[in-house]
């Protein structure tokens, strides 16, 4: 696909350009003036590079100019592909349009009797507002601002209400159980829904914990437990009870040692046996939690509010949060006067959004994290949404630098295309969207999405975590990715 531009343009490349993103050259060069065609059919063009990569599976890509919207080179750009966790990047922009950049979540203490002389006569309960970035240290600063209240003694019950999310036991139950990445959802999250499992040696045998911790804090927890089995396989075996999870390690595994965060199906309950413990620590005693089966009316006598949602989703987009990008997802679609019972439902909100917002007419997202293998998206549908965005400047700002890098995977710092955007990462699926900025000071709107299908339906559930052949393909997925920006920066930015 050849562009307008090049048959208005004349003189736009020289060899000395073409070959200042490999070697330098040994010898210097006089520029001479190429014909602009003939930097899109070099080396058989786009079909070429492409050709040459020798990726199994398909590979997808369109980019268009940010200023005019211009498609200038495309493949397969209406194929729809798995996006994996760019996905994330179109969820960001959905809870930008419906809950607005300043949106913050609140967490609430409710009192639901009167108080007096530091006794609450009635309930006591943990409110969840569907804060995703809610941890230990924070339910630690509610406990001692009820110490500061005064608050002593509960003579009602405590509870804990988790209802402004649907609950959902797994962000993609195709996953094996023990991988943090798809934990269960509710309106109250902790510590991103994920319990921290260690195990030392000691003596013939390990001690191991089970606990919430941060940096400050380190509460074990009863909601969620662990014991050794001897035998090598499998790692890992989950069970459910009531309010409760129910781990099992294999012996052979352990080692002299180690760490890992496990995911929790019962959120409420794990950040009610949290914040039990940490108003303990201030003088308060509560009972037993229980769960609230409706949301509590009352005296707020404590709250925490989250961080603005644009800061939360520049988290979210740097550091591919599943949990953050569904329960943001959840919430907007709620906020729009939805009612999703499935992370399908709320996506199928977001893509019918897309459409009416973006023209995203393929779009067929089933979650808003992209973890879930069904969804797909197609290059075209991405762009569009990606050239719009740059024109409100909401997204850009929001993405992560992503570094250009050697052939032995070394970060180039001095390269002269400079990327921000969203990266996505399943077995054999590879996903990369955003921005580029060739050394002229064009920018470029593009995406690339590549995915062996038949090798990933091979994978069996227990293997998902690290299957064979996996990462040597998604490495070599994202040499061909540097490779097309590369391409687009000389060709159409040089």
């Amino acid at each position: 696909m050849i562009s307008r531009r090049f048959f208005l343009t004349s003189g736009l490349a020289s060899v000395a350009a073409t070959t200042a993103l490999a070697n330098a050259p040994a010898v210097s060069l006089r520029p001479v003036a190429r014909d602009p065609a003939s930097l899109i059919s070099a080396g058989g063009g786009l079909k070429g590079l492409l050709s040459r990569a020798g990726l199994s599976g398909e590979v997808a890509c369109a980019v268009a100019d940010v200023k005019t919207g211009l498609r200038l080179e495309a493949e397969g750009a209406g194929a729809g592909l798995p996006p994996a966790s760019v996905a994330k990047a179109l969820t960001a922009l959905y809870a930008l349009d419906v809950l607005g950049a300043d949106h913050r979540f609140t967490t609430q203490i409710v009192a639901t009797g009167g108080i007096s002389g530091g006794v609450v006569a009635g309930d006591l309960v943990l409110v969840g507002g569907g804060d995703p970035m809610l941890n230990t240290d924070t339910l630690a600063q509610l406990a001692k601002a009820l110490k500061a209240a005064g608050i002593r003694e509960v003579r009602g019950a405590f509870r804990v209400w988790e209802g402004a999310l649907p609950q959902i036991k797994s962000i993609d139950p195709g996953q094996p159980d023990h991988v943090g990445y798809s934990p269960a959802i509710s309106g109250l999250a902790l510590n991103y829904n994920r319990v921290h499992f260690e195990w030392k040696r000691a003596g013939q045998g390990w001690a191991v914990t089970m606990d919430a911790r941060t940096k400050k804090y380190r509460p074990e927890v009863s909601v969620a437990t662990m014991k050794i089995a001897q035998r090598s396989l499998p790692v890992y075996s989950y069970s459910e009870g009531k309010d409760t999870d129910r781990w099992t390690v294999a012996s052979k595994a352990l080692g002299k040692g180690g760490a890992r965060w496990l995911p929790v199906r019962h959120p409420g309950a794990y950040a009610a046996d949290v914040f039990r413990t940490m108003a303990r620590a201030n003088g308060i005693k509560l009972p037993a939690p229980k769960i609230a089966r409706s949301r509590p009316s009352g005296q707020v006598v404590a709250h925490h509010n989250s961080p603005p949602l644009d800061l939360m989703l520049k988290a979210t987009l740097k550091y591919s949060n599943n949990l953050m990008a569904e329960m943001i997802g959840l919430a907007a679609t709620q906020a729009r006067g939805g009612r999703p019972r499935t992370l399908k439902d709320s996506a199928g909100a977001m893509n019918r959004w897309a459409q009416a917002t973006y023209g995203m007419a393929n779009t067929r997202l089933v979650d808003h994290s992209g973890l879930g293998e069904a969804s797909r998206v197609t290059p075209d549908d991405m762009v569009s949404a990606l050239v719009a965005s740059y024109r409100d400047g909401r997204l850009k700002p929001l993405l992560k630098s992503f570094p250009m890098r050697d052939s032995k995977g070394r970060i180039l710092k001095g390269h002269p295309i400079k990327v921000a955007a969203k990266t996505g990462t399943l077995n054999f699926v590879s996903g990369l969207g955003g921005f580029m900025t060739a050394t002229d000071g064009t920018v470029l709107a593009f995406a690339i999405f590549s995915a062996d299908q038949k090798a990933r339906s091979r994978i069996s559930r227990a293997e998902r975590e690290r299957p064979q052949g996996a990462r040597s393909w998604n490495r070599r997925a994202k040499q061909v990715q540097q490779k097309l920006i590369e391409r687009w920066g000389r060709v159409y930015g040089s």
